[in-house]
């Protein structure tokens, strides 16, 4: 039985050069995933103190948080443009391998393409909000019609969650894309097994026939 047949890495003919661009698209994936896993990275120091400890914070740290928080979100606008270049070369990425895209382009580009603007809403609506309210330095403001009230801690705190979330999601991200590359792989080993394996047969069969012709002709001879 072939087993290229029912691969999801199969349904149809791939142009040339396919192989080089998805490689490329990926890459235009992965770049600004590990960048932004830096990016997170860096923040962990400040974020560590607010989530993953017992011992009580003082409050002198959460001065100094704010005072980081308040100088990062005043960087100059160039920052923030190189982030969202990065963002948009992401998209690009997504964009390239989904164009006419096969059963595993669906699966693992379009779990890690949902993944991906999950995260991007992670950060519009939760770490630049909190950017912005740190900044302003206003705290305890009821949130439209209702009536909860979050303090400076609590603020903190959900926007240290944030980045957390955040890089849960781009390691999913990863994953996916990782898994995507492993499944390829293994398709493609199958696939050149099950070749090798043909030409083995093809190769006895015309022995076979080659040395049944011999012994016709000698026959004939005598």
């Amino acid at each position: 039985m072939d087993p290229t047949k029912g691969s999801i890495f199969k349904t149809y003919d791939k142009p040339k050069g396919y192989s080089a661009s998805n490689s490329f698209a990926t890459f235009m994936i992965i770049g600004p995933t590990c960048f932004f896993l830096g990016m997170l990275f860096s923040s962990f120091p400040y974020d560590y103190p607010l989530l993953w400890t017992s011992v009580e914070t003082p409050a002198a740290y959460y001065d100094q948080l704010e005072t980081h928080l308040k100088f990062l979100h005043a960087s100059p606008p160039i920052i923030p443009r190189i982030l969202h270049i990065a963002v948009s070369v992401g998209f690009c990425g997504f964009f390239i391998k989904l164009f006419k895209p096969s059963e595993a382009n669906l699966l693992f580009d379009g779990a890690s393409l949902v993944l991906y603007v999950v995260g991007v809403i992670v950060y519009i609506t939760n770490i630049v909000k909190g950017l912005r309210i740190v900044t302003l330095g206003v705290y305890g403001v009821p949130e439209g019609d209702t009536e909860i009230v979050v303090g400076r801690e609590d603020s903190l705190r959900v926007l240290a969650a944030s980045n957390t979330i955040l890089a849960l999601v781009l390691i999913g991200v990863l994953v996916l894309q990782a898994g995507q590359w492993y499944a390829e792989r293994k398709d493609a080993d199958e696939a050149a097994k099950f070749e090798k394996e043909q030409e083995g047969k093809k190769e006895a069969k015309s022995q076979k026939s080659g040395g049944h012709v011999t012994r016709s002709a000698s026959k004939k001879k005598q």
